[in-house]
């Protein structure tokens, strides 16, 4: 049977970094014979420009109707004007919200020929692997009363609200509890119980559920600890599990201790194993365009697909092998270069890959 793959380039360096992985996943899809059927659509400001909105109803049914979805980045400057509801960013989160991609997963891997390139000691970081599963689809980002108003004394306050129902704290802590269970058996839950009463009801539940899970220890971290933590001795951290703002200030911290956010890829998944995948970095708008972009983290996520989404571990574990092979040869793209090695750019690293497969 073939697995149809919508692709969603977006803006900025997304094109450029979507079509080396889209090479990529048309290398093992000829080696593994996966039968891959590949459409294409718009998101972000690409899709403003086209069709006056960031995400239309025709391209999310499309998605809605494939297997999976490898999306580059959205948003640029070119559209920072343009008011809160149009703006390329709300097609990424109605895509989650529409399609229930609730928990996403951000693995933070330093592959061992990238120490040099962190900026914390190697021996901080070396063998570092965590695995951040961030609630996607609730929380301060989607919670309701939320805007600016004008006060009775004429001042202006903006206003959001944090929000968490039972069920869906449940649904992701036990995503993150299976996953540990997978790993090396530790969950760490990232809240600010001191404060938010939000995340009180967080902790709650977390605590619920841990005895289900008797192989997997369960630990609780306020936020800012946390962050302090992460860059102080990361290597204690198996499996993170946290809200949608945590998650998504802790994932791209936790991303710099790889050496770069280019090399992260990250997996968003509904309760049907349906998925979208994406770099964990952002449409780089600055260096668009100038074939310098490391789509390293783009080719990881397609490899994520295959493992989460269609069922392909052996072609998921080849990529994977193949970037290895690739960093071991000593090609670097600019964020990741250090002395020595040898600097390429995003097509001569892609197909770089595709020959290591």
């Amino acid at each position: 049977m073939s697995k149809k793959i919508m692709i969603l380039p977006g803006d900025g360096i997304g094109p450029e970094i979507v079509a080396q992985a889209v090479e990529v996943l048309k290398t093992v899809d000829a080696k593994f014979g996966l039968g891959l059927e590949l459409s294409e659509g718009k998101i972000g400001g690409d899709s403003i420009d086209a069709f006056g909105e960031p995400l239309t109803d025709e391209t999310l049914a499309a998605a809605g109707a494939t297997d999976a979805v490898l999306l580059g980045a959205v948003g640029g400057p070119k559209w920072d004007q343009l008011g809160r509801d149009i703006r390329p960013e709300r097609g990424l989160l109605k895509i989650r919200s529409k399609l229930g991609l609730f928990a996403n997963y951000r693995p933070a891997i330093l592959y061992p020929q990238l120490a040099d390139a962190s900026s914390l000691k190697p021996e901080v970081v070396a063998g570092l692997d965590i695995l951040i599963v961030r609630e996607l689809t609730g929380g301060i980002y989607f919670g309701e009363p939320r805007g600016i108003r004008t006060l009775e004394n004429g001042e202006k306050q903006g206003f959001n609200t944090y929000v968490y129902s039972e069920s869906e704290i449940e649904r992701i802590a036990r995503t993150a509890f299976e996953a540990a269970e997978k790993r090396n058996g530790k969950l760490c839950s990232v809240d600010k119980a001191n404060v938010l009463e939000a995340t009180v009801l967080w902790r709650e539940v977390l605590d619920r559920l841990a005895p289900e899970y008797p192989n997997v220890e369960l630990s609780h971290m306020y936020v800012d600890n946390a962050a302090m933590q992460l860059v102080r001795a990361p290597k204690q951290f198996d499996v993170m599990v946290t809200g949608n703002m945590f998650g998504d200030i802790l994932s791209d911290a936790a991303a710099m201790l790889t050496g770069s956010i280019g090399m992260l890829p990250s997996a968003s998944l509904n309760e049907t194993g349906f998925g979208m995948y994406e770099p964990c970095h952002g449409s780089a708008p600055d260096i668009a365009g100038q074939g310098i972009a490391n789509p390293l983290a783009t080719i990881l996520s397609a490899a994520m697909m295959l493992r989460y989404s269609l069922d392909a571990e052996e072609a998921a574990k080849a990529i994977e092998a193949a970037v290895s092979k690739v960093l071991d040869s000593g090609l670097r793209t600019a964020d990741i270069y250090t002395d020595g090695m040898k600097k390429v750019s995003t097509a001569e690293m892609g197909a770089a890959v595709v020959a290591a497969l």
